[in-house]
């Protein structure tokens, strides 16, 4: 059995710190003791790692991603070995992807596309949630079925993208009251597509063609209405409900208001709506904007979005950061929409930098230590069924440990990441800290500044059902 003693580490929970040693035997955390407490045991050890002066904390998980994702005529350029490599040299040693089925199609043959792309091509561990992109009959079954038998909770449906993804209010409705018979999670892209689709057209009309006009087509108020109305859907049906990607401060009111009234309500944000903008990047000059482009997009610096949202972070009312990693290249794949904002695949790079860019948020004092770890590693396993077996330091959970140092620094660039991609949303974003070492269930996998993991080692991970609800 391999044994691996991190010693001396400052370790990280979602509700405290203090000093301690780490022991690792095989896959799991054997124990957990105060400094020195193991050393009779280190020349025993395969592996003694030195956190004097360093965060010890549980690896970072990604409920959010979408690997290899067909999007606007490409497909997303990650795929599931390169993606979760990158995810590993950032601090996440789990994700969850999203499986497909589009309109038409048949919710089991979605998942199995997605098991072929991601098995024995991971080198972290991964699970799936699933898109209803068709509520039918067989889709509601199926829904049951995964949650019963594949260890598949969560299912996600879409109020935009018309023709493809998106369901109307009375197949929300249906697909929510099933959740709610299982205790299975709804997420819900929260966006009125019928709306903006008619916005689209008429900015195309006038010649508004340029990246920013993707925001301007898809303004606050189609988020806020949407968010508002998947709520008093979710109401309706009891169902739990999660709101995916949250950009605009008003939704995630809507979101507040249903947390006061003690609703099982949840919304998530991502790293681009905190640190990006509309005037910054998404409004750069020519054709530099298509590099911001996601849907819900970038909003107003101005308007005070970016700053809301941390404040939403700190008091809960957003619970997890996610990343929607969905990645495409300037070259071939965002040029398909010059000339037409409409036509740029919609997607970011992010899941390398978020346990980063939220630790950033530590150093300039938005959110504490503790928030971190709960918002990047514990609230996600918990939300979603993983809990203890992930997103913390403890006795019996998987040995997936990140060594953090806050002394160190990370330049962010192209130059420097490991995503497959030709340019960086975060360019020359200069974090106070850096991932030092990176264990998934046990082995090393980056370590000095290089990596050490291979493909295949991720496992697939049959979830439980939430363990957030209130």
């Amino acid at each position: 059995m391999a044994k691996i003693l991190i010693h001396s580490g400052t370790l990280l929970s979602s509700s405290g710190q203090t000093l301690g040693d780490v022991l690792i035997e095989d896959e799991i955390i054997g124990a957990i003791g105060a400094p020195g407490y193991f050393s009779e045991v280190a020349s025993t050890c395969d592996k003694v790692i030195d956190a004097t002066g360093k965060y010890v904390l549980p690896g970072g998980i990604d409920v959010h991603t979408h690997m290899e994702l067909p999007f606007g005529g490409t497909a997303a350029s990650d795929t599931f070995a390169t993606g979760s490599t990158a995810a590993a040299w950032g601090g996440t040693t789990s994700i969850i992807d999203f499986a497909v089925q589009r309109t038409g199609e048949d919710v089991h043959d979605g998942l199995a596309a997605w098991h072929a792309k991601a098995v024995g091509n991971c080198v972290i561990d991964y699970g799936f949630h699933m898109i209803i992109g068709g509520v039918d009959d067989a889709a509601l079954d199926a829904m049951e079925d995964l949650t019963n038998n594949e260890g598949i909770t969560s299912f996600k449906l879409f109020m935009a993208y018309p023709g493809v993804f998106y369901s109307d209010d009375g197949q929300i409705l249906r697909a929510m009251q099933k959740a709610s018979s299982l205790g299975a999670m709804m997420m819900m892209h929260a966006e009125n597509g019928p709306a903006i689709d008619v916005l689209v057209s008429q900015a195309l009309e006038r010649g508004e063609t340029d990246p920013r006009y993707h925001s301007l087509t898809r303004p606050v108020e189609m988020e806020e209405e949407a968010t508002h109305r998947a709520i008093m859907l979710a109401k309706v049906a009891k169902a739990p409900l999660y709101i995916v990607h949250m950009s605009a401060k008003e939704a995630v009111r809507a979101v507040v208001e249903a947390r006061d009234r003690g609703a099982n309500v949840f919304g998530e944000t991502c790293p681009q709506y905190l640190y990006l903008s509309l005037e910054e990047h998404l409004s750069k000059p020519g054709f530099e904007g298509a590099a911001y482009v996601c849907s819900t997009p970038l909003r107003s610096r101005e308007e005070g979005h970016q700053d809301a949202l941390w404040q939403y972070l700190r008091t809960n009312d957003l619970s997890v950061v996610s990343t929607d990693h969905c990645p495409f290249c300037m070259k071939d794949q965002k040029e398909l929409g010059l000339g037409n904002f409409s036509k740029i695949p919609n997607g970011i790079g992010s899941v390398e930098h978020r346990m980063d860019l939220l630790y950033q948020g530590v150093v300039t004092g938005e959110i504490t230590l503790e928030r971190w770890v709960e918002i990047a590693c514990t609230t996600p396993a918990r939300m979603f069924g993983l809990y203890p077996k992930k997103g913390v330091l403890a006795a019996g959970s998987d040995a997936d440990v990140v060594v953090y140092d806050p002394n160190a620094v990370t330049n962010i660039g192209v130059a420097t990441h490991h995503m497959n991609m030709d340019h960086s949303a975060y360019e020359g974003i200069r974090v106070n800290g850096h991932v030092d070492t990176v264990l998934s269930r046990g082995s090393v996998v980056i370590e000095n500044n290089t990596f050490t993991g291979r493909v295949g080692h991720g496992q697939y991970l049959r979830r439980g059902l939430s363990q957030y609800l209130i």
